[in-house]
């Protein structure tokens, strides 16, 4: 009796696996579900939607970009962890998904182990800029500034925990000034106030604030990047003009829950590629200040991790307080 229920076990799982092949070889058969865990608008709308619209080209699936807002993106996070690993359900996280393991004592999900990485798909620099009354035009000047009335001027955060907030603190950490945080809910607001001087300088979205700066309301000082960015190549990196090794990167890779078969990771990895390698993809993200990613599933897994350690430290030394 105990042999045959092993050869029945036997010829259960090995009947599955051909069945499992098979679903792996037909991939894609159905339209695969891009989750983005924020309103439409926005970084991270763009580059799902830009890649969405290429991958469904070359796929011939539809990719349809789901907008799951809330909770500083943990709302859509948490579903996508929670759907069947079988390459129909994938994951853009906004800039918060390193963060947030830091800021909140309890997620509904472990951000490395519950997802497998597929690629990165785009980074976002930040664009420092001031109001024109601040009597800066350099990063070496603006901490001179800063160094010289302590505790007195003030940066504008789009939230805590936000990329904005941490390279503010970045930027106190490493220059060795004294500035004040005055937290907004959201970019807009904190860019309203800054044009009006009631802060002085903030980390923007390039988009944010390029128009501002244009407009000659706001003055473009650096952005965090190491390298120059461009749709903007006349503004210098931090790095370059007062403040070596400063960056801060805004990122979106895509995800796939823990468990996706490997040859679905690397199908959609091979041709995620190939949609950021096209020149049409390469000027769309152009016009929004964004870089296009690339690379292997194993590379993002690396960078997450490194940016998880980053960004924990600063907020434990900083003392930022979560949900």
């Amino acid at each position: 009796m105990y042999k045959k229920a092993i050869a029945l076990g036997v010829l259960t799982m090995s009947s599955a696996f051909p069945m499992l092949a098979g679903a792996q070889d037909d991939y894609p058969s159905r339209p695969i579900r891009l989750i983005v865990p924020s309103a439409p608008g926005g970084g991270t709308d763009y580059t799902a939607r830009t890649i969405g619209q290429k991958l469904t080209e070359s796929i011939g699936q539809t990719v349809i970009v789901d907008n799951r807002a809330g909770a500083a993106g943990n709302i859509g996070v948490e579903i996508a962890a929670k759907s069947s690993p079988d390459g129909y359900t994938l994951v853009m996280p906004i800039t918060s998904f390193p963060i947030n393991p830091h800021l909140y004592a309890k997620l509904p999900f472990d951000t490395v182990k519950d997802f497998a990485p597929v690629v990165m798909a785009s980074s976002a620099p930040l664009f420092l800029v001031v109001n024109p009354s601040i009597a800066a035009k350099t990063v070496g000047e603006l901490i001179s500034l800063a160094k010289s009335k302590p505790g007195q001027l003030n940066y504008a955060n789009s939230g805590n925990g936000t990329t904005a907030h941490l390279a503010g603190e970045l930027f106190k950490k490493m220059a060795g000034v004294d500035l004040v945080s005055v937290p907004y809910k959201g970019g807009g607001p904190a860019v309203i106030d800054l044009i009006g001087g009631r802060v002085q300088i903030y980390f923007s979205t390039i988009p944010a604030a390029l128009s501002q700066v244009q407009a000659g309301k706001l003055r473009g000082i650096a952005v965090t990047t190491l390298k120059r960015v461009n749709l903007i190549p006349d503004v210098p990196t931090a790095a370059e003009s007062g403040l070596p090794g400063f960056e801060v990167v805004g990122w979106f890779g895509i995800f796939a829950p823990a468990g996706t078969p490997r040859p679905i990771i690397a199908r959609l990895n091979k041709e995620i590629n190939q949609v950021l390698r096209l020149p049409e993809t390469q000027q769309r993200f152009a016009s929004q200040g964004l870089i296009p990613g690339g690379g292997t599933p194993e590379e993002l897994g690396k960078f997450l991790r490194a940016e998880m350690a980053k960004w924990g430290a600063l907020i434990k030394e900083a003392g930022i307080q979560g949900g």
